[in-house]
């Protein structure tokens, strides 16, 4: 029997990447798909943190399996950020290119363009809580290029690919991606526990 899992999140491009990641493997509900649109808490100042404070906070007010994810991209030059704030990094209602044009400007003075992304996935299961993390290293690029997948995929370049995450196929970059190995490892122990 497939399983079902609801995905903590409101984000439609995150939604579509998590399913893609997931296959048939299993059911992957988004909260719009169970009418849940109250504000979910998200004031932590680590991913790990973010991540299980949304996935416990869904659990409590579905009673379902569920999971949430918190990603940041971490660039070197600029000490670890946008980091954890890399969704709101330009303001609280910015939009992902206003969050792309303020790291390339802050990025202007710097030679070292070395970054990763980051990415946890927080699972509860049967009142359980699994985490599970993923990584990618790469560059960023002085200016953006493609025009798929969101938020900074435009300006990071993985190490030893020649597109960045927006000029890559879905399965390319769900299989090198910080998000797909999270969510990869997430499937392999959920496949594990069946």
């Amino acid at each position: 029997m497939m399983k079902e899992l609801l995905f903590a999140t409101n984000n439609a491009h995150k939604l579509k990447e998590v399913r893609e990641i997931c296959g048939k493997e299993i059911n992957i509900l988004g909260l719009m798909d169970i009418g849940f649109k109250a504000e979910i808490p998200e004031d932590h100042d680590t991913l790990e943190g973010n991540a299980r404070q949304k996935a416990w906070f869904i659990h409590e007010k579905t009673g379902r399996d569920c999971f949430a994810d918190d990603t940041g991209l971490f660039i070197d030059a600029l000490e670890g950020r946008p980091g954890v704030y890399s969704a709101r990094y330009a303001g609280e209602d910015c939009s992902f290119d206003d969050n792309v044009r303020k790291v390339l400007e802050e990025m202007k003075a710097f030679s070292n363009r070395s970054a990763h992304f980051r990415c946890i996935v927080c699972l509860i299961l049967d009142g359980k809580e699994f985490l599970f993390e993923g990584e990618v290293k790469g560059i960023i690029l002085k200016d953006g290029q493609g025009k798929g997948g969101f938020g900074y995929d435009p300006i990071f370049l993985p190490i030893g690919q020649t597109l960045t995450f927006s000029q890559m196929p879905a399965y390319l970059k769900n299989g090198i991606s910080h998000r797909g190995k999270a969510i990869g490892k997430m499937v392999a122990f959920l496949k594990s526990e069946q």
